[in-house]
């Protein structure tokens, strides 16, 4: 035992506990999400709602219906998407103000083939499903990067200014992968721990040829 690695086998095994942590805490994460998404999906079927104009976007009224009088389109943004076919193209995002002062409003206007189409919508009344904004970070911003807070979203029920109407939010966009990353942690976990055996045994037996 003389030769045995102690402030290596420490590190290892604090970093196995930590992964085997990571697991657990991503698994009670699962359940804390299924929680969230039943309560997501009777928001369908609730009365419209005030449309929030800061978020974050509480899940109350997530998936809710709203209104939004749009004064006047201050900027246009184009993203890939899809309308409400299921057809693939860009979708037009507006925003909005919505009074003298204050934050406004996204809307999602529609879906266009092009990502340079002019779009005939100046602003007006618009009805609507409250989501997020797109959330473009990586997986791993999303894990390890700080939180953000992304702004309220009324996807417009029609197309509006020739476009055609966007794809209507889904209880499908909230991602449930939790399992899969406890899965992940617990495998990186056993993996680390046959590492290091195997490196420990072949010390071993190194130092023993020497001894």
């Amino acid at each position: 035992m003389k030769n045995w690695p102690i402030t290596a086998s420490i590190i290892a095994v604090l970093a196995v506990i930590t992964m085997i942590g990571l697991g657990i805490w991503q698994l009670q994460r699962k359940v804390e999400k299924e929680a969230e998404i039943i309560l997501l999906q009777s928001n369908f079927t609730k009365s419209p709602v005030t449309y929030p104009e800061l978020g974050p976007v509480a899940d109350d009224v997530l998936f809710r219906t709203s209104s939004v009088t749009c004064i006047t389109v201050t900027n246009w943004r184009a993203i890939s998407g899809s309308d409400a076919k299921g057809k693939a193209g860009y979708q037009y995002l507006a925003d909005c103000q919505t009074g003298a002062e204050g934050p406004g409003a996204l809307i999602l206007a529609g879906v266009s083939d092009r990502p340079e189409t002019k779009v005939n919508w100046t602003g007006g009344p618009v009805t609507g499903i409250i989501t997020r904004e797109p959330d473009h970070r990586t997986l791993i911003a999303k894990l390890f990067g700080p939180d953000i807070i992304l702004r309220p979203m009324l996807v417009s029920g029609q197309g509006l200014g020739g476009l055609r109407a966007p794809k209507a939010p889904s209880i499908d966009s909230i991602p449930n992968d939790h399992l899969l990353y406890a899965i992940q942690w617990f495998i990186f976990a056993f993996a680390a721990a046959v590492i290091f055996i195997v490196a420990v045994r072949q010390k071993l037996k190194s130092s023993n040829r020497t001894d």
